[in-house]
């Protein structure tokens, strides 16, 4: 094959298990074991045992030390030919589909036919640090060369220095939550607490549809006694996401626990292969990856602006691919927080807001009944590193069941960044 000949990049398979909130149905287990139970199902469902895939490319947002050569590891405990490599790839929210942009462009270059790209996180098995002072000493005290030189180096410890020290989630540049940083997007834009409610409860009653309805069977396999996400609500109502307190700002705030997404722990992964490929194995090509772009955005000096890079790389990305915002049949933005999403869509409806923030133009209004139509992550939760093969999945099983079209993904993350992503049948 000449190298300068690029590939299509066929979509053929999605897993995950079910998302759920930290501290419940997997708090006794970590990344590996979710990560693992991904992949064999994926495995299971599409023949792939004893198989040498091309590579298999993931990570996860909150790792320990053990964790260092996760997806590698993960990979060598499935029945995959063991000499299938992995790499760990880490991007805040936006790991499982810059995992996805890693695999799919091997295969178009012809580097390899076949890949996984998966994500995982657990905050319930969250890794506890130790104090600066303490781990110095520790070290220190390694190095000493006698019992006495030991002793000595552990009399420098003060109580205060065995103070575990757990991950905070926030930003190191601002202090300031994702949360926190919502709530400023919220204001600035004028983002109303009942809009964000209103926008909250719909997800959660499009998930519970796309449930009853059978749409996510063949998409997750059940793990550790858990059979579907355990945070959707299937009953609740505009009255009770009402009645919650602000989570963030507590005297003038609009975010809740009710527009939010939840701590959740889970894992997620999809199968892309070159057209080849899936037909030498027998399997389905449900949509093609045809154009991704990265976009990162200033947020220290702007806080309102954490979660809005993807409002550039979807303005590049569609530049690039001489379509326009209007031009999909289903659009997946991943709801961090009901006002993050509902601010995008402010933005692109307004030339001033547009023009404000640095676009060349404003995008225009979408359908919104094109958006999220089987719920997102306000209801399935974000487990930060799995999200993105989520919305893949399901994005892809939208355009093959209607046999045609396009499909434009929008994934938010910490650090002020974002990816974009067409995926067309």
């Amino acid at each position: 094959m000449k190298s300068n000949t690029i590939r299509k990049v066929a979509i053929v398979g999605y897993n995950r298990i079910p998302f759920a909130r930290a501290n419940t149905a997997y708090s006794n287990v970590g990344n590996k074991e979710m990560m693992i139970a991904a992949f064999n199902g994926l495995i299971d469902k599409y023949n792939l045992k004893g198989k040498l895939l091309g590579e298999v490319a993931g990570g996860a947002v909150i790792k320990h030390t053990y964790d260092n050569n996760l997806i590698r590891e993960s990979v060598m405990q499935t029945s995959l030919d063991p000499a299938t490599p992995a790499c760990d790839l880490q991007q805040a929210c936006d790991t499982g589909i810059e995992s996805a942009i890693y695999i799919a462009n091997k295969i178009a270059l012809g580097q390899i036919d076949s890949g996984i790209a998966g994500g995982v996180d657990s905050i319930s098995d969250m890794p506890i640090a130790v104090s600066e002072k303490l781990r110095k000493i520790l070290l220190e005290a390694r190095q000493a060369k006698s019992l006495g030189g030991k002793i000595k180096t552990f009399l420098k410890l003060r109580p205060k220095d065995l103070s575990p020290l757990v991950p905070r989630n926030e930003e190191s540049q601002t202090g300031l939550s994702m949360g926190g940083h919502t709530e400023i997007t919220a204001k600035y834009y004028k983002i109303s607490r009942e809009e964000q409610d209103e926008f909250a409860l719909k997800s959660h009653l499009n998930m519970a549809k796309a449930y009853d309805e059978g749409f996510f069977d063949d998409m997750i396999t059940p793990f550790n006694g858990l059979e579907k996400d355990n945070n959707l609500r299937r009953d609740s109502t505009i009255e009770k996401l009402a009645k919650l307190k602000p989570a963030f700002d507590k005297v003038n705030g609009t975010l809740t626990a009710g527009n939010s997404t939840p701590l959740t722990d889970g894992a997620s992964c999809i199968l892309l292969a070159s057209e080849e490929w899936a037909k030498e194995q027998g399997l389905p090509i449900l949509a093609y990856i045809t154009f991704a772009e990265i976009a990162a955005i200033e947020y220290v000096k702007n806080q309102q602006n954490l979660l809005l890079a993807p409002l550039f790389a979807a303005s590049r990305m569609l530049e690039k691919a001489e379509l326009n915002l209007q031009d999909f049949d289903y659009y997946e933005i991943h709801e961090a927080f009901a006002a993050q999403t509902l601010a995008t869509l402010k933005i692109w409806e307004s030339p001033e807001l547009s023009a404000e923030i640095g676009l060349k133009k404003p995008l225009g209004a979408i359908d919104r009944n094109k958006l999220n139509v089987k719920g997102s992550s306000l209801a399935a939760a974000h487990p930060f590193a799995a999200t993105g093969g989520r919305i893949i999945g399901v994005m892809a099983k939208l355009l093959n069941e209607k046999g045609s079209g396009k499909g434009l993904i929008s994934i938010c993350a910490a650090g002020g960044q974002g990816v974009t992503m067409i995926i067309e049948k």
